[in-house]
């Protein structure tokens, strides 16, 4: 049962081949207990059904993939927008190794992290000593200019003190006084990866900033700062760099990770690339203001903002879609004085132009999505936009302030008065609506394969094609690398939407001779 050298494939369709089959079909009727077919199709079709989905929504004492990560993650991927950072995991090397192969399927890239390693001694008696070695040898390794810090769910059942142990770390000679180690505590158990990244910055900003505010005025650098929250689609950060400097804008954008997860193959190892720079941080409070990207995931960043840098945070929602991208350059123009270019205005008449080609496509058809708070917010407004029904918006860890601002998004539209907002619900609750709710087509990451999978078992007429926007996106590639936010986000985005629209339509109607009526070459 080997390969062979002139004909090595790959698992798919090699294990298909009869020796594979067999061998399966062996496995199955000697070792494995299963029950049989029929039952596991009826007990399969139950759950497609009203009745289930009923009983699956008053579930409490389990959740089935939660479509969250963790709060260090979010707080790895902060820290990788910084210069010369290395995040810094107090936990043990499994949660660091899930931090890095998560970020590893979707960027492609090789992601730097360490952690000190907390086993089951640490455990009992504390971390501090793995946090003794863990500092020293980072920082003489890896030669980062900040090493940031974050917790795993161990550090935090025990108490771990991050402020404490660096502290000690520095007293006791391990790295010197002065070398920047801000920290973050962020435990797995609450909150998100949206959460994590929230923390980490504020643990950033605090610990550059807090102490050092003599001498800083708002509005004294002339700059406008921005805080792009969890984002993993490297383009937004492109394009918020690229309209700041088309209206002439002075500006920094605080933690950008672009170029270290966006390396060239140029045979060279570059471990730290590009990144918001300690400087940048420290000058952050002579800003006219901070605009956060995602403000339903930073709000432990904006109440840091105003209370301590004294600067009043414009109140916007993510710039995803027509209006909102107006919105966010109308109140930049407003700030800084710039007028809007006549390049961004060129760019926003050519999103118009495709919105009007596109329209009839997308006008009536039922989106289902899910996600981050913020994009799925930005996402159902964009779908209301183009004229596309929602069915269902589902986000696990968003709060009831952010229900009632999504259900007014939906209200305000004629194409959302149908839509239910589900919050603290998971993708096995979201599994249950593409049945019994049958959108046209849903909107999530990969994860979401598994639910288009199942319709499609229950038949063709039940399929839910699943449009990958969103993060994880590991089963494709190079989307990371695409834009969600400003017009040219739109734009992507309107791309992916019809022309997934018009590929199911091929695929709906490519039967010779029976379907092909409507087969059409022109869309």
């Amino acid at each position: 049962m080997s390969q062979e050298v002139e004909n090595i494939q790959p698992s798919y369709p090699l294990f298909r081949t009869d020796e594979y089959k067999e061998n399966l079909a062996n496995k199955r009727a000697m070792y494995e207990e299963r029950h049989p077919q029929d039952q596991i199709d009826e007990v399969f079709q139950w759950t497609t059904t009203q009745e289930y989905q009923e009983l699956n929504f008053q579930r409490e004492a389990i959740t089935v993939n939660p479509a969250k990560a963790c709060q260090p993650l979010g707080a790895v991927l902060c820290a990788l927008g910084f210069e010369k950072t290395m995040p810094y995991v107090h936990g043990s090397q499994g949660c660091v190794a899930y931090f890095r192969t998560y970020f590893n399927r979707h960027f492609k890239e090789p992601i730097s992290c360490v952690s000190d390693s907390m086993t089951e001694d640490a455990a009992v008696f504390g971390g501090q000593k793995n946090m003794f070695a863990g500092l020293e040898n980072a920082k003489a390794l890896y030669k980062p200019t900040m090493i940031a810090v974050s917790t795993t769910c161990m550090a935090e059942v025990i108490g771990d003190d991050l402020n404490a142990f660096i502290n000690n770390a520095k007293k006791e000679g391990h790295i010197d006084q002065d070398y920047p180690v801000p920290f973050a505590h962020t435990p797995s158990f609450v909150g998100s990866h949206t959460t994590g990244w929230d923390n980490m910055f504020e643990g950033i900003a605090r610990y550059f900033t807090l102490n050092y505010m003599e001498g800083k005025e708002v509005g004294s650098n002339g700059k406008i700062n921005f805080v792009p929250g969890f984002e993993t689609y490297l383009g937004n950060f492109r394009v918020i760099h690229r309209m700041m400097k088309e209206m002439g804008v002075d500006y920094t954008l605080l933690s950008d990770p672009t170029e270290v997860l966006d390396t060239p193959a140029d045979g060279h190892f570059n471990m730290y690339a590009g990144g918001t720079t300690i400087d940048e941080v420290k000058d952050a409070p002579n800003a006219i203001t901070t605009v956060l990207l995602q403000p339903w995931q930073l709000e432990k960043t904006k109440k840091f903002v105003e209370a301590t840098w004294k600067q009043d945070v414009p109140k916007l929602n993510i710039p995803m879609g027509l209006e909102w991208t107006d919105q966010l350059l109308m109140k930049i123009s407003e700030l800084t004085g710039k007028p809007i270019p006549k390049s961004l205005e060129v760019e926003r008449g050519r999103l118009v132009d495709m919105m009007t080609d596109s329209h009839a496509w997308l006008h009536g058809k039922k989106f289902a999505l899910y996600g981050d708070a913020d994009f799925a917010l930005g996402m159902t407004k964009f779908l209301l936009e183009m004229g596309a029904e929602v069915t269902d918006v589902l986000v696990n860890h968003a709060n009831k302030r952010w229900k009632k601002a999504c259900e007014e998004v939906l209200k305000a539209s004629p194409y959302g008065q149908s839509a239910t907002v589900h919050i603290g619900k998971d993708l096995w609750h979201f599994r249950s609506l593409m049945f019994t709710n049958k959108p046209d087509f849903m909107i999530g990451n990969s994860y979401g394969k598994f639910i288009q999978r199942d319709t499609v078992y229950k038949g063709d007429e039940f399929e839910v094609p699943l449009i990958r926007i969103g993060f994880p996106i590991f089963d494709r590639h190079h989307l990371h690398r695409m834009t969600t936010l400003g017009y040219e986000g739109a734009m992507y985005m309107l791309t992916t939407l019809v022309n997934a629209l018009l590929e199911q339509l091929d695929k709906e109607t490519r039967g010779m001779g029976t379907t092909d009526y409507n087969y059409d070459l022109i869309r």
